[in-house]
C-alpha cells in the first residue's frame, strides 16, 4: 500500500469511527480524541484530514446526501419507474430499506436538529422540493405520474408527501427501536398507508 493508499484509508478510518460515535454519542460528548482512537490513529492524523470536529460531521452528512442521490439506490429506482402511486407498497419497503443501510446516517439527522437547531440540514431540506423535481424531470417521469392524480395535485407534492412519510416511518421503528407503533405489523401498516394515499380517507359518497 503507497502513501497515498495509506491517507485514503485514515480518511475511511475516521470517517467511519466518526459516524459510529456521532450516531450513538452525540457531536458534544465526542471528541477529537475519541475519534482517533476509535479510529487507531493519531489526534495529529485527524487534523492532518480535517481542520475541526464539525468539518467531519458535515463530511458525514454530504457522505449521505450524496448517497441519497444515487440514482442506483433501490428507493430511488422505485421512484424512476414511473409507477407512482401504484407502487406505494415497494416504495414502503425501498424506504424501510433506506433506513436501514444509512441508519447511523439519519441518526446524524437527529443530532443536528438537537446540538445545532438544525443548521447543517436545513439548506439540504430546503432544496427537496427542487432536488425531487430536477429527479423525476432527468428520469422522465413527472408527466406520467401527472397523468395518474387528480388536476389540483402536484406529482412533486405526492411523491415527498409518501416518501417523507414512508421514512419516517421506518425511522421510528429502526432508530428508535419501536416496532408496530401503529398498533399492527410493519406490512400491515404500509398496505393501510398505501391505501389511504391513494384513495383519501372518507368514504366515498353514495
Amino acid at each position: 500500500m503507497n502513501q497515498a493508499e495509506k491517507s485514503q484509508r485514515s480518511r475511511e478510518l475516521i470517517l467511519e469511527s466518526a459516524l459510529q460515535l456521532f450516531s450513538s454519542k452525540g457531536y458534544g460528548a465526542t471528541s477529537v480524541r475519541d475519534i482517533a482512537g476509535a479510529a487507531g490513529v493519531s489526534t495529529g492524523n485527524v487534523y492532518h484530514h480535517f481542520s475541526d470536529k464539525e468539518t467531519i460531521f458535515r463530511t458525514l452528512l454530504d457522505q449521505y446526501w450524496s448517497a441519497i442521490d444515487d440514482p442506483t439506490l433501490p428507493f430511488n429506482r422505485s421512484l424512476a419507474s414511473g409507477r407512482f402511486p401504484d407502487n406505494l407498497e415497494e416504495m414502503g419497503r425501498t424506504s424501510r430499506e433506506l433506513v436501514e443501510v444509512y441508519r447511523r446516517y439519519v441518526a446524524l439527522i437527529y443530532v443536528d436538529v438537537v446540538e445545532f437547531e438544525g443548521s447543517h440540514i436545513r439548506k439540504f431540506y430546503s432544496e427537496m422540493s427542487r432536488r425531487f423535481e430536477s429527479f423525476m424531470e432527468h428520469s422522465g417521469t413527472a408527466k406520467e405520474i401527472g397523468t395518474r392524480l387528480r388536476p389540483e395535485i402536484s406529482p412533486v407534492s405526492a411523491v415527498m408527501l409518501a416518501s417523507r412519510f414512508f421514512i419516517n416511518f421506518f425511522a421510528v421503528e429502526i432508530l428508535f427501536g419501536v416496532p408496530n407503533h401503529f398498533g399492527k405489523d410493519t406490512e400491515a401498516v404500509v398496505k393501510e398507508i398505501a391505501t389511504i394515499l391513494r384513495h383519501g380517507m372518507l368514504r366515498a359518497e353514495g
